[in-house]
């Protein structure tokens, strides 16, 4: 049994117990958008002491009534150290915040996504904010941004440790069914049996037809008219830019990421939590290493579908619903054999340029890494040159230096020996200080561009450079240096793209056409956060989409907006954590109706609106 209470009543029921452990549950209940629930932890003596310096991770016994995720802020008396937080929904858990995500800076990663993102068993915890000491902590405070129905968590205990306890499910129930369904959560069109789900595909198959969007054999539009050059290019017209497809069409690309047939979540230690797990052979796909153990149930759910020779049959009935939905491009990180049908553009990410050795900056004054950049680029746009399904390269995707520069070259002051290190030394041996690193590095990017920009160029002279995807806010001097891309790209999670952001980065490029790389909209649900931007159900997703992408279109610089992505993330996490429910799909290969039919409408006005004849749609989408 639990009780619900105040604030108030909360903090003095955490005052007069000590222990922090309760006989009952104390429910808090997110009511109000943004509203802190602040607990203060001076005053819990001896249960949590104010110096947590000695201790390495804060431990909850919990129940999370949604998958909506939690803002953790501990204030100090240096400030607010925050990360966001989302235990798995409907059960009884411990889980375990580690403090290193809070009292020091990220240190590692890629990209902006392995930077942010650090799995645990049973939830997923992202977005340090102001990392610090946390040696005079006065309050724990917990806060949801837009919470939804029965928003609440129930607390038992809340603890420090030195050692990882381990996540730990305290009821000893499944939590996903042989399908990949959350089982504590009900939804219209919850599948029960395969025989329902086979129905279901049945009549999607019959309702499934090309639409009516005015599309050529590549996407652009039949009753536009340009120079054609057997390739994509952009051209600017009447003060607009478009893409050109191979026919000599005006194109503007639609395109969704990472349409893959598999979508991996790590059965590794925590087997208890599938009710059933997919076999082997349907989970290889996911298996980039061999001790993470993954599973894919979309796999296992494709197999049901298709039987023998699936894969076949997946890339065309993906193709089929592209093409009655109005999507023209195949995006970032999608299967190559979507690529080789022929039958849909497809724009595809480089890679192989050592990006992994500074946080997403290569050794770029090391002789070998020319060498690589030569081979790298060779490998991957010569046998692509005549491609004329080839919409373009997306070079790299969301480094995470930038903003960090002073980190990042102290990091390699302190790591292995390396030519940049040593160019590094030269360079500071003037003068030492915060400003030169970051000129430091900001020399290390102008030389990584150049020197990929002409490797691709060399390799293949006839596909545009759609440049690198980049996340945040990137820094004038930094978006001055991509004018040799023929393509601006740039990932915007937002409710709508910022026009007065995007006209400045049109300035700061020269004048260059932009692509939207990545952008999503979720609902809490399913056992599935919402993801980065949310609305408040699919119909409202819906509506999200259409303000969007109908707004960022009728900027004249804007060609092209990618959705990520096209199929749910696992509800128990992908590879980073993120189970996020963005998808057009559902991880049993059902697609979401009113969101679907959203985008359609929305897909046939694109040209009109890209043209200026006809204005975006003006309505906002509900949060909760």
């Amino acid at each position: 049994m639990s009780r619900n209470i105040s604030l108030k009543t909360f903090a003095a029921l955490l005052l007069t117990t000590g222990a922090m452990a309760w006989a009952e549950p104390v429910h808090i209940v997110f009511d109000a958008a943004g509203t802190e629930h602040k607990l203060a932890v001076q005053e819990l003596k001896p249960a949590l002491p104010a110096d947590w310096s000695a201790y390495n991770f804060l431990v909850f016994e919990l129940k999370a009534a949604t998958p909506q995720r939690v803002r953790l802020s501990i204030h100090t008396a240096d400030g607010v150290r925050s990360v966001w937080f989302q235990p798995f929904p409907g059960t009884w858990l411990r889980t375990v915040v580690p403090l290193v995500r809070l009292d020091r800076p990220e240190q590692s990663g890629v990209d902006l996504a392995a930077m942010s993102n650090k799995p645990r068993p049973l939830s997923f915890v992202h977005g340090a904010h102001a990392p610090g000491p946390l040696k005079a902590v006065q309050a724990i405070g917990l806060q949801m941004t837009d919470p939804v129905g029965d928003a609440g968590i129930e607390f038992r205990s809340i603890a420090l440790t030195k050692d990882d306890p381990g996540d730990a499910t305290l009821d000893g129930k499944p939590l996903v069914d042989e399908f990949g369904q959350w089982i504590g959560e009900s939804w219209p069109g919850k599948a029960s049996n395969l025989k329902e789900l086979q129905a279901a595909w049945a009549e999607e198959a019959k309702a499934v037809q090309p639409g009516g969007y005015d599309y050529c054999r590549y996407g652009g539009y039949n009753s536009s008219h340009a120079k054609s050059s057997g390739f994509f290019r952009v051209e600017q017209i009447e003060g607009k830019w478009w893409f050109v497809d191979p026919d000599g069409h005006l194109f503007i690309s639609v395109g969704s990421d990472v349409i893959q047939p598999a979508t991996g979540t790590s059965s590794k230690n925590r087997a208890n939590i599938f009710k059933a797990l997919p076999p082997p052979e349907f989970s290889r796909a996911v298996a980039r290493d061999e001790g993470r153990g993954m599973a894919s149930f979309y796999t296992w759910n494709l197999a049901r579908r298709y039987g023998d020779g699936w894969k076949k049959q997946w890339v065309d009935f993906t193709l089929k619903r592209m093409a009655a939905w109005g999507f023209n491009t195949v995006a970032n990180w999608s299967d190559a054999d979507l690529w080789a049908a022929q039958r849909t553009p497809y724009a595809i990410p480089l890679g192989g340029w050592g990006m992994e050795q500074y946080m997403g900056m290569p050794d770029v004054y090391s002789p070998d890494w020319i060498k690589q950049v030569d081979e790298a680029a060779r490998r991957q746009c010569a046998p692509r040159n005549d491609d004329p399904w080839l919409l373009g390269y997306f070079i790299a995707n969301e480094p995470a230096w930038p903003g960090r520069e002073v980190l990042v070259a102290d990091l390699i002051l302190k790591g292995a020996d390396t030519a940049t290190k040593k160019a590094l030394q030269e360079f500071l041996a003037k003068e030492n200080t915060p400003q030169r690193k970051k000129a430091f590095m900001l020399q290390c990017f102008e030389k990584e561009l150049a020197a990929i920009n002409a490797a691709v160029k060399k390799y293949d002279p006839n596909h545009l450079n759609l440049g690198i995807r980049f996340g945040g806010q990137p820094e004038d001097e930094i978006v001055r240096m991509t004018r040799n891309f023929d393509v601006y790209s740039q990932n915007i999670y937002s409710d709508v793209p910022d026009r007065a952001q995007l006209e400045k980065l049109y300035a700061l490029t020269g004048g260059r056409p932009m692509i939207i790389g990545e952008f999503h909209m979720g609902t809490p649900g399913r056992g599935m956060s919402a993801g980065l931007v949310q609305s408040k159900n699919q119909t409202e997703r819906g509506v999200a989409y259409r303000y969007y992408v109908e707004q960022a279109v009728a900027m004249p610089a804007m060609i092209g907006t990618h959705w990520f992505q096209w199929i749910d993330e696992p509800n128990t996490g992908r590879m980073d954590g993120e189970n996020y429910n963005i998808g057009f799909i559902d991880v049993t290969d059902r697609p979401y109706p009113e969101f679907v039919a959203a985008a359609e409408q929305t897909h046939k006005r694109l040209f009109a609106v890209h043209s200026g004849s006809e204005p975006p749609v003006t309505t906002r989408a509900a949060k909760r």
